[in-house]
Parts: structure tokens; C-alpha cells; sequence
């Protein structure tokens, strides 16, 4: 419909392309207002006349249009009222394709995805579970484009850390006691790292002399770095498992430590590299950044390096269209002066192929998270107490609901899930456990539990075939007509999401096609007697249904049948 209204104008209306008319078209804030409105103030200026005058011109221009109900003037505003019955089939139509929403905008490209990336021998905590849950989405949304998407989990695993870890280990630590509590005990070994070394510097030189070792092989210090990588493995297997969610490829730091000198090498080639106090630097004074910190006084690598080893063999491995980055805010400069070295090399696509997706800061009650300092949650522990807590409203309100463990993990993990992909990934979140497991309002549980309502009505009603021949007209009712106008939506925010890496766009669109339903639901009975009725109403319950499922999905969220 927006397509035609399109063509009629361009056709009327001179000095504006179809491109331009197009971003000018609006949808009016009421529906009395019409479904498009059309803005006449940019053409005032060439046409030396009132929007006014210049609306009620086009409008005697385009006469009767078969496809339309009536055009009106409103002030500055031409608005087209679509005739609802064609209206309707068109939306109908175009909803009920199979794998509606799915494009091949993507086909024969490939994204490759840096998220999660948990620093190896810490706790998986709240977090992580930002950069996890947003690269997922971002994932599913692409790969719903029809990308290739190489799914990475860049593991922290290298760095001066381990030295401070295996430092911690062989002073404080036991076997025993590591091979009991697991990545626990790692952390308190960790903690107390830094709390001894506040009172001793030495220690510090301790940890970097054996990261050291690590650099150059030695056996003992890799052995004891793999014990602790093992470890920590199990438990984000675990954690990643009951999220539902895989890797492609878990390459994490150490992956690329025999790759860095063949960086260094180019990077000496183009004369970018430069001694500063011991440290080999590129600097980026030009561009008003810090310098980019190569390789350290003692010659080791340092994450930037593997950062830009790790470009390099993603580009000649997956030949990617875009390497996205889920991480902090707070590592903004860090890829910038990264995406700006390898710029400086020589490949200009590093300006548009490589993104950094920051997202903000996750607090504990307005405190920032800190593995130094202790002051954490695990992401585990949030996961399994929101599906006991859903557990425990299930008993409460339906006892005898089949697969009660099932429908909890669902219900609880999507809580979750929605809980920090419902606002922009630019907002700092604060964990709150009362804000986190309030199911009420605009949550996850509320548009599983409108998919869920729009399942049972399917079930009561087994004879119903989505393609069965449909009375248009019997679902021109102004909640009808609402409700579709946010299905047919669906194949727009998801490309709009993917623009802006902002999986935000779709959690608020399944509220909003939540919404919609439920006035739909509570204004029209569906299971009624006139059998052309019933199924044109039916027809609107089933592709709700889908689409809910289906946009829940792009966010990482699984639909119950019941609840």
C-alpha cells in the first residue's frame, strides 16, 4: 500500500524522487488521521505557495484512486485512508507467506560475531551475560537476513592475569581445593592476589615474571594455565547451555600469541612502529588518540597485538563482510586505535567492516562489578533462581500444568533475556533482583504468556487451516486493523534492528504486537458461531502466534505451549 501511495505521488508531485517521498512518508499518530500522511512543508519552498494550498493541490491532481477510501487535507498533511477491505488482503497476504520476516539481504556474506568472551578462571557474573545476550540476538538477526554468521567467543585467556593467578596458586593455593570448588577458588586465589600485593609489590613482578614464562613456552607455567583454562570451560559450557546458546569457535587470546609477530613484522614494514620508554608503540597523536601499545618493555605481546592478529585471520579465514565487537563502552578508545592501526596498514576496509557494539555498564545496586574486589554476582546463580523463582508461581496458580520444569526454564531464562535486551544497549543496567524478576508490564513472561493465549485458542479450535479462503472485510474493525498494522511491521524492525545493532527494536516490537493482541482479544470473540467469522479472526490469532514466536526467538527466547 505504502508502495502505491509511493508511485501516485511521484507521478504528481515534481522535484522529489520516489527515494526522497519515500522517508517523507509518515504513519499518523491516530488512526482517524488515515495510514499514511504525506508532509508538504519541504515543498513550499520550490513551489512558493502555502503546504497547505500545495496539499490540497496534489490532492485534486490524484483524483479517485480504486485502492483508496478517500485522501483528505489536514493542515499541512495529505492523508491517504486505504481502502480496508484490499487493505486487509494485501496485509494478510503478505503475513501468511512462509518464513515471513526472513530476507536474503544477507546471501553469500558472512558476519563475524566477537562476544561473551569471559576472562578465563573468573566467574561467569551479570556482566557477561550483556555482551552474551546482545551478541546472540544480533546473531539470530543477522542469520534471519540470510548472513553466514561465524559465532567467536574470544576467550580472555592470555595476559598478565594468569602470571597473578599462578603466583596466587603456588603461594596460597592447593590442588585439593582448586579441584573441589572449581573456578570459586580460582577467584578467591585471585582476590587475594591483589589485596596481598597492595601490601607487597613484589608479588606483582612475580606474576609478570611468569606470564613471562608463559610467552616463552615453559612448561610447567602452560600446564598450570591449562589446568586453570579447563576449568573455567566446564562452568561457561554449563552456563551457556542453560541459556541455550553455542559458539562456533571458542579462540580466545592465547589462539593468537605464534600470530602476533607477523603483525609486528608488517607493522615495522610501513614504519609505523616506534620505541617509546622501552615499548613499541603506533602512534595516533593525528587522530586524537593515545598511542596503540604493541609490545611491552619485555617484549610480550599485549591484548591490542592479539586484537589485531585476530583481524587479520578472520578476514583471511571467514573473508567477512563486517567483524562485529559486543563489549563495554568503557573499551570504546581500545578498538578504535585497533580499527585505526589496521587502517593505517593499508586496509581501507577497515572503516566500514570492522564495528564496535558498545553497551553500558552493568551495576550491582549503583556499585561497579569488580572481580578484583569481590564484589559480584554469577550468572548462573540469576538463571537457575528466576526459574525457581517461576517454578514456585506455577505451583501457586497451576499445579497441574504439564512439564512444569520446562515451562520454569523458559519463563525464568526469558525474564532474563528480555529484561536486558527490552532497553537500548547503550543504557547502564543496575541489577536489582526485585526489577529483574518483576514479571509484570512490559516483560518477557507477558508476551509469552500472549503467545501462549493465542496457542490455546489454536488448540480449541483443531479444524483451522491458515490457508482457507478469508471474508476481508469481517476484520476491518479498528482493533483488527491495529493489530495487523503491527504484524505486517515485522520484516522492517528486523532489518532495522541489524542497522542498528539494537536487538531493543524487537523486544519492544513484541510488546507492542503483545498489546495489540490483547485489545484484539478482549474487543472481538473469536470462537463464534458464523464459521466465515471465526476464521478470519482465527487467521489473526495464528499469525500473532507466529510471529511472537518467531521475534522471541531473534532474541535468544523460547515460547511455552501453556503456562
Amino acid at each position: 500500500m505504502k508502495s502505491k501511495i509511493i508511485e501516485l505521488l511521484t507521478a504528481h508531485v515534481e522535484g522529489l524522487t520516489a527515494e526522497e517521498i519515500n522517508t517523507l512518508i509518515e504513519i499518523p499518530p491516530k488512526p482517524e488521521l488515515g495510514d499514511f500522511a504525506f508532509p508538504c512543508f519541504r515543498l513550499a519552498k520550490t513551489m512558493r505557495k502555502a503546504p497547505q494550498m500545495i496539499a490540497a493541490d496534489i490532492k485534486d491532481a490524484l483524483g479517485d484512486v480504486d485502492f483508496l477510501e478517500k485522501i483528505d487535507v489536514q493542515g499541512a498533511y495529505l492523508n491517504f485512508y486505504i481502502n480496508k477491505s484490499i487493505y486487509v488482503k494485501t496485509m494478510l497476504d503478505t503475513a501468511l507467506c512462509p518464513g515471513y520476516g526472513n530476507s536474503d539481504i544477507g546471501e553469500g556474506q558472512t558476519i563475524c560475531i566477537d562476544y561473551s568472551s569471559p576472562n578465563v578462571a573468573k566467574n561467569f557474573h551479570v556482566g557477561h551475560l550483556r555482551t552474551t545476550i546482545i551478541g546472540n540476538s544480533l546473531y539470530k538477526i543477522f542469520s534471519k537476513l540470510g548472513y553466514h554468521v561465524e559465532r567467536i567467543n574470544h576467550l580472555g585467556d592470555w595476559g598478565t592475569q594468569f602470571g597473578k593467578l599462578i603466583v596466587a596458586y603456588k603461594t596460597w593455593g592447593s590442588k585439593k581445593a582448586v579441584e573441589k570448588d572449581g573456578i570459586a577458588e580460582l577467584m578467591k586465589l585471585y582476590v587475594k592476589f591483589h589485596a596481598e600485593a597492595e601490601k607487597d609489590d613484589s608479588l606483582n613482578d612475580d606474576a609478570r615474571a611468569w606470564f613471562a614464562k608463559m610467552e616463552q613456552g615453559d612448561e610447567e607455567a602452560l600446564s598450570i594455565w591449562q589446568w586453570f583454562k579447563d576449568i573455567s570451560l566446564v562452568e561457561y559450557k554449563r552456563t551457556y547451555a542453560l541459556l541455550g546458546m553455542e559458539f562456533d569457535h571458542y579462540t580466545g587470546e592465547s589462539f593468537y600469541r605464534d600470530k602476533t609477530q607477523a603483525v609486528i613484522d608488517i607493522l615495522k614494514e610501513k614504519n609505523l612502529l616506534t620505541e617509546s620508554e622501552g615499548a613499541n608503540i603506533v602512534d595516533l597523536e593525528a587522530y586524537d588518540m593515545a598511542p596503540c601499545l604493541i609490545t611491552k618493555k619485555d617484549g610480550s605481546s599485549i591484548y591490542a597485538t592479539r586484537d589485531l592478529a585476530a583481524i587479520y585471520y578472520r578476514k583471511n579465514t571467514y573473508h567477512f563482510s563486517k567483524c562485529l565487537y559486543v563489549t563495554g563502552q568503557e573499551q570504546k578508545l581500545h578498538f578504535a586505535q585497533v580499527f585505526k592501526v589496521i587502517e593505517l596498514i593499508g586496509n581501507d576496509w577497515a572503516k566500514d567492516q570492522l564495528v564496535h557494539i558498545p553497551y553500558g555498564l552493568v551495576s550491582l545496586e549503583g556499585a561497579k562489578l569488580s572481580s578484583r574486589n569481590g564484589n559480584i554476582i554469577y550468572a548462573e546463580e540469576i538463571l537457575t533462581d528466576a526459574i525457581a523463582k517461576i517454578r514456585e508461581i506455577i505451583e501457586q496458580k497451576n499445579p497441574d500444568l504439564p512439564d512444569k520444569d520446562e515451562v520454569a526454564k523458559k519463563v525464568g531464562i526469558g525474564a532474563i533475556l528480555f529484561h536486558d535486551l527490552y532497553n537500548q544497549r547503550i543504557k547502564d543496567v543496575s541489577f536489582r533482583w526485585d526489577k529483574v524478576l518483576n514479571f509484570d508490564g512490559e516483560t518477557g513472561p507477558y508476551v509469552q504468556y500472549t503467545y501462549v493465549r493465542c496457542a490455546s485458542i489454536l488448540r480449541s479450535l483443531p479444524d483451522f487451516k491458515p490457508d482457507t479462503d478469508i471474508d476481508y472485510s469481517l476484520i476491518t474493525d479498528s482493533a483488527s486493523m491495529e493489530l495487523l498494522k503491527e504484524l505486517v511491521r515485522f520484516p522492517e524492525v528486523i532489518l532495522a534492528a541489524a542497522e542498528k545493532y539494537e536487538p531493543s527494536m524487537v523486544a519492544r516490537y513484541t510488546i507492542a504486537v503483545a498489546q495489540a493482541f490483547n485489545k484484539f482479544y478482549n474487543d472481538n470473540r473469536i470462537n463464534v458461531e458464523d464459521a466465515s467469522l471465526r476464521t478470519a479472526r482465527v487467521t489473526l490469532v495464528y499469525i500473532t502466534g507466529r510471529i511472537l514466536r518467531d521475534a522471541l526467538e531473534l532474541l535468544g527466547i523460547e515460547c511455552p505451549e501453556q503456562m
